[in-house]
C-alpha cells in the first residue's frame, strides 16, 4: 500500500493507529481480518517493521539498537543486516567518549551522536534484522543521499517480499 499526500493529510495518524498508539474512536483497523482492538499492543507491534524519517535511537550500544526488535538475532544475522543497510563501514569506525567501539559503541545523549541518515540506516537494518511480516516505512530513507538510498533499496525491496507493507511519501 502507498500513502502520498501533504502534511496533515492523515498519513501518521493512519500508522498511529496500526501501532495501536492510540485505539480508534469510529469504525476499525483490521489486520488479516482481525480487529487490532481486541490484540495486545506488544503482538501488533511485534508483528510490525516501522522506520520514520525521524528515527531515534536507544541510549545504549548500536548493537542493542539493532537488536531491539530481534534480541535472540545472531552476531552474523546482525552483521549481514548492518551491511545490508550500508552503515556497517560507519559501526566499525565509531568510538564513544567511553573508549567503548564498533558495535559496543554507546550512541545518543551520552554517546556518539549520528547524523539522520546514520540514525535512519541504523533503523532499517534493524527492521531487516527483525523480519516482521508487516512493514510500515514512512519516508524511510529521506535523510539519504541519493547513491546511499540506491543502494539499500535493492535490500528493502528484497526485504519486502512476501510482507504487508505500508510505504508512506511526502512528494
Amino acid at each position: 500500500v502507498g500513502l502520498i499526500g501533504r502534511s496533515g493529510a492523515g498519513k501518521s495518524t493512519l500508522v498511529n493507529l496500526v501501532l495501536r498508539l492510540f485505539d480508534v474512536q469510529d469504525g476499525k483497523v483490521l489486520i488479516d481480518g482481525q480487529d487490532i482492538r481486541n490484540v495486545s499492543q506488544e503482538s501488533v507491534r511485534g508483528a510490525i517493521g516501522f522506520v520514520n524519517q525521524d528515527t531515534s535511537l536507544l541510549h545504549r550500544s548500536v548493537r542493542e539498537n539493532l537488536k531491539y526488535g530481534r534480541q535472540s538475532a545472531s552476531d552474523e544475522a546482525m552483521l549481514n543486516a548492518a551491511k545490508a543497510a550500508q552503515i556497517d563501514e560507519v559501526i566499525a569506525g565509531l568510538t564513544d567518549p567511553h573508549g567503548q567501539s564498533g558495535y559496543e559503541a554507546l550512541v545518543g545523549e551520552r554517546g556518539v551522536k549520528l547524523s539522520g541518515g546514520q540514525r535512519q540506516r541504523i533503523a532499517i537494518a534493524r527492521v531487516m534484522l527483525k523480519d516482521a511480516p508487516i512493514l510500515i516505512l514512512d519516508e524511510a530513507t529521506s535523510a539519504l543521499d541519493s547513491e546511499v538510498e540506491a543502494a539499500i533499496q535493492e535490500n528493502l525491496y528484497k526485504l519486502m517480499q512476501g510482507k504487508t507493507v505500508i510505504a508512506i511519501a511526502h512528494r
